[in-house]
């Protein structure tokens, strides 16, 4: 197998934002729900761009939501966020190995930045693209497709890493390799359903997988 680009999600695959996003949409839901919703609805809002899943509380106010779910996330975030195991290092020795790496993702640039930069893996990504890049969100090929293009590669060469169903369905629809990773709050058996390339137990696993 010939691999020479890697791209990644970010939430959920490179960092730990799980317990952040249930903080900030129980917070959110609290305020405009017309119930309270379990932990087990709220996390079957991880995954989808932010405004697609709070249409679900209230879709006649969604700005207002993003507002109150975004000022929460973003005062938090330092506290709760982190890198998974292996991460750092594994993204380390792929860009000394010469491999093109980029993010690909549904949040937006703003929060994406302060991730990156909590967890020192900025300077590792030449490319990322956000939701305020693309006009149709994974699990659409567009947001792969154009990483491909900024990185010059293509599809037939590239892995992308996920940890939720449109991360895996966007690999496919891209024509690129796909790897699940098993630490995904979704359980495994989730993306092992979709018949991923590979499903990883820890991140540094990557190595072996493309002969590093």
């Amino acid at each position: 197998m010939s691999i020479n680009t890697i791209l990644f999600d970010l939430d959920g695959t490179l960092i730990d934002t799980n317990e952040l996003i249930i903080s900030s949409f129980t917070h959110t839901t609290e305020q405009y729900g017309d119930r309270l919703y379990s932990r087990e609805e709220i996390m079957s809002f991880i995954g989808p761009p932010l405004r697609e899943s709070l249409a679900k509380i209230d879709k006649d106010r969604v700005e207002e939501l993003v507002n109150v779910y975004r000022e929460h996330n973003m005062k938090h975030h330092d506290e709760l966020v982190e890198a998974y195991p292996t991460v750092v290092e594994t993204i380390e020795t792929l860009k000394e190995k010469g491999y093109k790496l980029g993010i690909v993702t549904t949040k937006m640039r703003q929060t994406v930045e302060m991730g990156l930069k909590l967890t020192g893996l900025k300077e590792s990504f030449p490319v990322v693209v956000t939701l305020d890049d693309v006009s149709n969100a994974k699990p659409d090929p567009e947001p792969i497709n154009k990483a491909l293009e900024q990185l010059d590669s293509t599809a037939s060469e590239t892995l992308m890493v996920g940890d939720n169903t449109h991360d895996i369905l966007a690999g496919k629809n891209a024509g690129t390799k796909t790897a699940g990773v098993a630490w995904t709050i979704k359980g495994k058996e989730v993306l092992e359903a979709l018949d991923p390339d590979f499903m990883l137990t820890e991140m540094r696993e990557i190595l072996d997988i493309i002969g590093g």
